[in-house]
């Protein structure tokens, strides 16, 4: 099983591929990462990257939301983040004589949280409830987030002084987990060379407003599932509560957001009904960070699960 999805970037939407050429023009060698993005945004879920610092995780986060024309927050996590520092507070207003909320950089349809695993258990609490029902409330007050919006969050898994690891309640809110990986020879050299006259990049041209982002959206979750497929996820999500190394399998949110993904994923590459295949390809970037095992990674274990079963025969509706 590739530990990919295969990319076939001639099938894509034509506005999706338009978006990834803009990408490419500032971020070199992650066609994958950005469509995993855009798979995201698209499927109405969260994004984590994990990867060491330096290959292009902020730079990608900006370059997607500037390409979706998507309203960009950044959190930097740190151990002294409070979660007003992330949801807002109310301030007093003399002049009015009561409190007026002030939001805080959830507020927005695209939010990079930097190290999300240096903040304390008490501030990445602040995100769940924001991930899971698109809303956040401070003192009571319970305020709509815009849409869409996605959180995309980075770690860095070389490195654990000063982290609080993330508890599954926060892996599973999730949809994906994908790492960047150093850059191929031939794209550091591409990229040192686009990076030799260049000290601030420019902002790149929105391919896509917000109200065709939600059409998309729409569109792509309409896409058609056959039964047979539906059950080729049901069985998936099961198979890893029985694998006899796994300790937790996935959940049920696992097997809504696989099916939500698969749909996105097959309307990104221009067909109107989801194969068997999209379920597997996308299968460890939904799956791998939400299992536990007694020994070995959990990426083994997804992939004896996903070669164990059988693809299930489909024919198109």
């Amino acid at each position: 099983m590739s530990e990919r999805p295969v990319l076939t970037a001639r099938a894509f939407d034509p506005r999706i591929a338009q978006v990834l050429r803009e990408v490419a023009t500032r971020v070199v060698g992650k066609e994958d990462a950005t469509l995993a993005i855009v798979c995201a945004v698209l499927a109405g879920g969260h994004i984590l990257i994990e990867d060491v610092p330096g290959v292009g995780k902020t730079l990608l986060a900006k370059s997607v939301a500037q390409a979706l024309d998507l309203r960009f927050h950044r959190v930097q996590a740190t151990s002294d983040l409070l979660p007003a520092d992330v949801v807002g507070v109310h301030i007093y207003d003399p002049e009015q004589r009561s409190f007026a909320f002030r939001p805080g950089p959830i507020f927005a349809e695209l939010l990079l949280v930097d190290e999300l695993n240096r903040a304390s258990p008490r501030a990445q609490s602040a995100l769940l409830e924001a991930m899971e029902e698109g809303q956040a409330t401070v003192e009571g007050h319970t305020y709509p987030l815009p849409e869409p919006f996605t959180v995309l969050a980075t770690q860095n898994p070389a490195e654990h002084e000063g982290t609080f690891p993330l508890p599954l309640s926060q892996l599973d809110r999730f949809l994906f987990r994908i790492h960047l990986d150093y850059p191929s020879a031939e794209e550091e050299d591409r990229l040192l060379a686009s990076m030799a006259s260049e000290i601030r990049p420019q902002p790149l041209r929105p391919v896509l407003a917000k109200g065709e982002i939600l059409e998309l959206r729409k569109a792509a979750l309409a896409t058609h599932v056959s039964a047979a497929v539906r059950g080729y996820v049901h069985a998936l999500v099961r198979a890893s509560r029985v694998h006899p190394d796994v300790v937790l399998g996935a959940s049920p949110r696992a097997g809504v957001g696989l099916l939500r993904a698969a749909r996105v994923w097959a309307f990104l590459h221009g067909r109107a009904h989801v194969l068997p295949d999209d379920v597997r390809a996308l299968a460890p970037w939904v799956l791998g960070h939400r299992l536990r095992c007694r020994s070995g990674s959990p990426e083994s274990c997804l992939r004896e699960i996903v070669t164990s079963l059988p693809l299930p025969r489909t024919t198109q509706p």
